[in-house]
């Protein structure tokens, strides 16, 4: 079992930048875990954002963010992180980690575990 618990998310104004963190905790480790960030914006469906392997090796990311977000991890830690730069309205969203046994963090893999959630609102 893993426990994720995301932070940092608020309102701010368009070109802004916001980091979101994502911490674990559990008793299974870490690292045996892809991680992923994904979004849901209202009346939308989820969308994956970004994903990273398990040891930061590889990192993933959905056209729409590419240049502008950076996912990263902390192993130790049981952190991951995705900052978000040059942020416009139409990443408005709630933004989920989620943990994947498969340890890839690919957009498509069947993630296991989920966070609750937080709320990015970028104004214009």
């Amino acid at each position: 079992q893993v426990q994720l618990v995301e932070s940092g998310g608020g309102l701010v104004q368009a070109g802004g930048s916001l980091r979101l963190s994502c911490a674990a905790s559990g008793r299974t480790t870490f690292s045996n875990y892809g991680m992923g960030w994904f979004r849901q914006a209202p009346g939308k469906e989820r969308e994956f954002v970004a994903g990273i392997s398990w040891s930061g090796g590889s990192t993933y990311y959905a056209d729409s963010v590419k240049g502008r977000f950076t996912i990263s991890r902390d192993n130790a830690k049981k952190m991951v992180y995705l900052q978000m730069n040059s942020l416009k309205p139409e990443d408005t969203a709630v933004y989920y980690c989620a943990a994947d046994s498969s340890r890839q963090g690919l957009g498509w893999s069947q993630y296991d575990y989920w966070g609750q959630g937080t709320e990015v609102d970028v104004s214009s």
